[in-house]
């Protein structure tokens, strides 16, 4: 099983998984973790990757552009800025970290490693993301499901992808 991990902060992500369990997990080839820098898919000068939410409201929230660019990127030649991965819809799961989201669980866990080669988790951060990048996620064939590590408030996703 192959982990996608996407975030603004990979390295949160790469320091723990060189660690503990994760880390002889990886070492012992038994998952794998591709972390991939948001920020690399960002636009203009500073690689934005936030805007205003359309419509309004306090807050920003994380562009789709960016964020399609980088789960295609998976699904692109061997030269692909997040590792060349060759990631295909129907052994995918897309998951989005968000408070709001279905708690994660033991059972949880079980059926995605039960029913998914590859688990792509986007970290998400600020007020969430655009609303509009799960319609077309599912649109492009991808299973998406918005998960939670629990009744709680994080900072960011790293956390919850982490537990995950």
């Amino acid at each position: 099983m192959t982990f996608h991990i996407i975030t603004l902060f990979p390295k949160i992500i790469s320091t723990y998984t060189k660690e503990s369990i994760i880390g002889r997990a990886i070492k012992n080839k038994l998952i794998k973790v591709n972390v991939i820098d948001l920020r690399k898919f960002g636009e203009g000068k500073r690689r934005t990757v936030d805007e205003r939410a359309y419509g309004g409201g306090p807050g920003m929230i994380l562009r789709i552009e960016p964020i399609l660019k980088a789960i295609l990127s998976l699904t692109k030649s061997p030269t692909s800025p997040a590792g060349g991965y060759k990631l295909e819809a129907k052994s995918s799961k897309i998951i989005i970290t968000s408070a709001s989201g279905k708690t994660f669980d033991n059972k949880m866990s079980l059926g995605l490693s039960r029913k998914f080669k590859d688990i792509v988790i986007l970290c998400g951060h600020y007020e969430g993301i655009d609303e509009r990048l799960k319609r077309i996620l599912k649109d492009q064939g991808f299973s998406v499901d918005e998960i939670s590590a629990g009744d709680y408030v994080l900072t960011g996703g790293e956390l919850p992808a982490l537990v995950m």
